[in-house]
C-alpha cells in the first residue's frame, strides 16, 4: 500500500483488516449474552456464525450493523466500509414492482455519477494542478470511478435480471407489484438488493428459510465467489459447508473462532473438548498429589521448606478451565404408528386452482405404507398446497382416496395457522390432551424446553423457534401413521434438527415432508416428488440421489447439444477424442448411480414378493380373515401389489438396459 492511502479506500480494504470487535459485552434483563468477546473480520472472510437459538447470533449482527449498542466494548469499522444486512423478519412497505425495487440497490450508482460530474466540473475550473488539494481531488475522482466500476454501474439491468432469476423469479414476475408476493418472496427481493449493492460485508440471518433448493444452490455459488466478506447465520449444514471457511461459535457468553467450515468445526470442537478434559484431569491428579504431600508433612519441621514450596506452587498454579457447552435441547420420540392398510393414499386426476391460477393439474400417484417421500421444487409450484390437501386443509378437484385406518398428523409451515395465539403454552397442549397423556403434559413440555414460567407464556409472544417446538409437541399427543411435515426445520437450531431427524428415522409410520434442507433430508426419504409446471416427477432415492439424477438429466441434454455442435460449417465432423476427464467422471458416476438404483429396485421387488406371498396366504385361508375379506379390501390391495411388482420389474429391466448402453473404456 502506498503511503497516505486512506483507510477506507478499496485497495486498503482488499488487503488489510476490515472490522474489529473489541471487548464486547451485552446483557439482556441482567443475563449476559456476550462477555468481553473480541475478533476481527477480514476482507473475503467466509464466516459461519453458529450457536443455539438465543445464544446471541442475531444480536451480534445487529451490533455490527449499528442497530444495537453494546453495554461495553466497541466495534471499529473503517470509514467508507459498506455493510449489507438481511434480518430474519422484514416489513415491506414499497409501492414498486419487483424490478424497480431491486433497482433501488443502485442508489449509490446515481450518487457516484453525480459526485463524479461535480468533481469533473471542479477540476475544469481549477488550475492549481500541483497542489496537494488538487491531488486529493484527483484521488477522490479515481476512487469514485473505481467504485462505480466495481458495483457494476454499466450493467445494471442485466445484473438485476440475472440476480432475480437466480433467486427464482420468472421474467413475468419482474413487473408485478411487490405486495402481490408472499413474505418469503419479498425476502428474496431483499436478498437480491443486498447482492446487487455489493457491500464490503454481507450479513445474512437465516437466508435459506424462504428459498428452495435451486435458489439455495445459486446463492451458494454467488457467496462462495463474492469479492467481499460474508457472515452467515444458518441452521443449514450443507449451505454452511459450501460457503464458509471460518466458524465463530457463540456459547454461554463466549466465542470460539475456528478457521474451518461447519463440519470440520464440529470435529475440531470435539477435539478441543477432549484435550481440555485430559489436561484438566492431569492437573487435578497433580493437585491431589501436592495436597496429600502438604497434609502428610504439614507438621514435620524437617519438611517445612518443602511444604511451603508446594503451598506456593498451588497458589501460583494456572488452573485449566473446561469450557462450558450449552447442551440443553429437545428430546422426544414419536409414538408407535397404529396399524394401517398397505395403501396409505391414492390420487387420481387431482388438481387445485386458486381463482385464475392452476397450481396442480391431473396428478396421479400412490403412497404406500412406510413410504418416506420428500416434496421438493421451486416455491410456488404447489408443494405446500398438496401437503395441505393431504392434511385435509384444502378443497381440491379429482379424487384423493385414503387407505384403511389412516391417521394423519400435520405440521404447518406457518405455525399461526395451527396454534391459537391467545392461549398459553400449557393450555395449547392441555386443551387437546386426552386419557393417559394428560398427567404427562408438563413432562412433554419440558422435553421441548418449556418449563416453569415458560408454560404460562402466551403463544403470540413466542419466537419462531418456540412455536416450532410447541407444534412438534402437539404431534406427540395422538399416535399417527401418516405424518405430513411442511418445513419443520425452519426455526430449529442444529441440535434440535438432529433430534427431530433421529426421531423421524425411528418413526414406524409413513412420512411426507416438504423441505429445502438437504442435510436434513439426506438418508431420511426413499422417494422424491419434484414439483414443476403444475405436475410432479418422481425420483427413487433420497435428496442427493435426486440432485444427481437431475444434474445428469441436464448433462444429457448438454451432451446432445455438444454432439450437434461437433458438426463443422463445411459439413464435416470435428476429429479427435472429445471426451474430457470431467465427462469420464460423470459417466462413472452415472454407472454407480444406476447400479445403486438396481440394488434398491431388487430390494423393493423382494419386499413386494414377500407381501404378495403373505396376502396370498390370507386369501387361501378366508376363514381366518373374515373382516379383511368381507369388504373386498384385501383383494384390491392384492391387485395393487401385483401391479406395483410388474412396474418395479419393468423398472429393473429398464435400468439394466440403460446400464448396457453406457459406453465403457476400450
Amino acid at each position: 500500500m502506498k503511503r497516505g492511502e486512506p483507510w477506507g479506500s478499496p485497495l486498503f480494504l482488499s488487503l488489510y483488516l476490515m472490522i474489529s470487535v473489541q471487548n464486547l459485552s451485552v446483557q439482556f434483563s441482567g443475563k449476559p449474552v456476550f462477555n468481553n468477546i473480541s475478533f476481527i473480520i477480514n476482507q473475503r472472510d467466509r464466516i459461519g456464525l453458529v450457536g443455539k437459538n438465543g445464544a446471541g447470533k442475531s444480536t451480534l449482527l445487529r451490533i455490527l450493523k449499528g442497530l444495537h449498542h453494546p453495554d461495553e466494548g466497541e466495534v471499529v469499522i473503517p470509514e467508507d466500509c459498506t455493510i449489507g444486512y438481511l434480518s430474519q423478519e422484514i416489513v415491506v412497505q414499497s409501492e414498486r414492482n419487483v424490478f424497480d425495487e431491486a433497482r433501488t440497490a443502485f442508489a449509490e450508482v446515481e450518487f457516484l455519477r453525480r459526485r463524479i460530474e461535480a468533481m469533473e466540473e471542479e477540476m475544469n475550473r481549477r488550475s492549481d494542478f500541483s497542489s496537494r488539494d488538487y491531488r486529493q481531488l484527483l484521488k477522490r475522482h479515481h476512487d469514485a470511478y473505481e467504485r462505480l466500476h466495481l458495483i457494476g454501474g454499466e450493467t445494471i439491468n442485466a445484473d438485476i435480471e440475472r440476480t432475480l432469476s437466480g433467486l427464482g423469479f420468472e421474467q413475468a414476475d419482474f413487473s408485478k407489484h411487490l405486495t402481490q408476493f408472499s413474505s418469503g418472496w419479498q425476502m428474496r427481493v431483499e436478498i437480491a438488493k443486498i447482492l446487487l449493492y455489493q457491500p464490503d460485508l454481507i450479513m445474512l440471518d437465516e437466508p435459506t428459510n424462504h428459498l428452495d433448493i435451486e435458489s439455495i444452490q445459486w446463492l451458494e455459488e454467488f457467496l462462495a465467489n463474492y469479492r467481499g466478506a460474508v457472515i452467515l447465520v444458518s441452521h443449514d449444514r450443507a449451505f454452511l459447508d459450501r460457503v464458509t471457511t471460518r466458524t465463530i461459535e457463540i456459547t454461554v457468553g463466549k466465542i470460539y473462532d475456528y478457521k474451518a467450515g461447519y463440519s470440520e468445526y464440529v470435529f475440531l470442537r470435539e477435539e478441543r473438548m477432549e484435550s481440555q478434559l485430559a489436561a484438566w484431569s492431569n492437573q487435578q491428579r497433580q493437585i491431589r498429589q501436592i495436597e496429600r504431600f502438604i497434609e502428610r508433612f504439614r507438621y514435620k519441621n524437617t519438611k517445612a521448606k518443602q511444604v511451603q514450596s508446594r503451598i506456593k506452587m498451588l497458589d501460583k498454579l494456572d488452573q485449566v478451565q473446561i469450557d462450558l457447552i450449552d447442551d440443553t435441547g429437545i428430546h422426544f420420540t414419536f409414538p408407535p404408528a397404529p396399524h394401517s392398510g398397505k395403501i396409505i393414499l391414492e390420487a387420481t386426476n387431482l388438481g387445485k386452482r386458486y381463482k385464475q391460477k392452476e397450481v396442480l393439474k391431473s396428478l396421479e400417484f400412490q403412497v404406500i405404507k412406510r413410504d418416506r417421500i420428500a416434496f421438493v421444487g421451486r416455491n410456488g409450484e404447489g408443494k405446500t398446497t398438496l401437503a395441505r390437501i393431504i392434511a385435509g386443509q384444502l378443497e381440491y378437484e379429482g379424487q384423493l382416496k385414503f387407505g384403511h385406518q389412516v391417521i394423519k398428523g400435520y405440521y404447518a409451515q406457518d405455525q399461526s395457522d395451527t396454534i391459537d395465539p391467545g392461549k398459553t403454552v400449557f393450555n395449547t397442549i392441555d386443551d387437546i390432551a386426552v386419557g393417559e397423556i394428560r398427567p404427562k403434559i408438563r413432562t412433554i413440555l419440558g422435553n421441548f424446553l418449556f418449563s416453569g414460567e415458560d408454560t404460562e407464556k402466551k403463544v403470540k409472544t413466542l419466537s419462531g423457534g418456540e412455536k416450532s417446538r410447541l407444534s412438534l409437541a402437539k404431534l406427540l399427543l395422538t399416535p399417527h401413521n401418516l405424518l405430513i411435515l411442511d418445513e419443520p426445520t425452519n426455526h430449529l437450531d442444529m441440535r434440535s434438527k438432529d433430534i427431530l431427524k433421529n426421531a423421524l428415522l425411528q418413526f414406524t409410520g409413513t412420512l411426507i415432508i416438504v423441505s429445502h434442507d438437504r442435510d436434513f433430508l439426506q438418508g431420511l426419504t426413499n422417494r422424491v416428488f419434484e414439483f414443476r409446471n403444475q405436475g410432479i416427477r418422481e425420483y427413487i432415492g433420497d435428496i442427493y440421489d435426486f440432485l444427481e439424477q437431475r444434474r445428469l438429466r441436464n448433462l444429457a441434454q448438454l451432451e446432445i447439444q455438444l454432439q450437434v455442435n461437433k458438426i463443422q460449417p463445411g459439413g464435416g465432423i470435428a476429429s479427435g477424442n472429445r471426451e474430457t476427464w470431467e465427462r469420464r467422471k460423470s459417466r462413472d458416476r452415472e454407472i454407480r448411480r444406476i447400479r445403486t438404483q438396481i440394488e434398491k429396485c431388487e430390494k423393493e421387488i423382494e419386499g413386494m414378493e414377500r407381501d404378495i406371498s403373505v396376502t396370498e396366504g390370507m386369501l387361501g385361508n378366508p376363514e381366518h380373515y373374515p373382516e379383511q375379506l368381507a369388504d373386498g379390501r384385501l383383494y384390491r390391495e392384492y391387485d395393487i401389489l401385483k401391479k406395483r411388482l410388474q412396474e418395479e420389474l419393468r423398472r429393473w429391466q429398464a435400468l439394466y438396459e440403460q446400464l448396457e448402453t453406457i459406453p465403457r473404456d476400450k
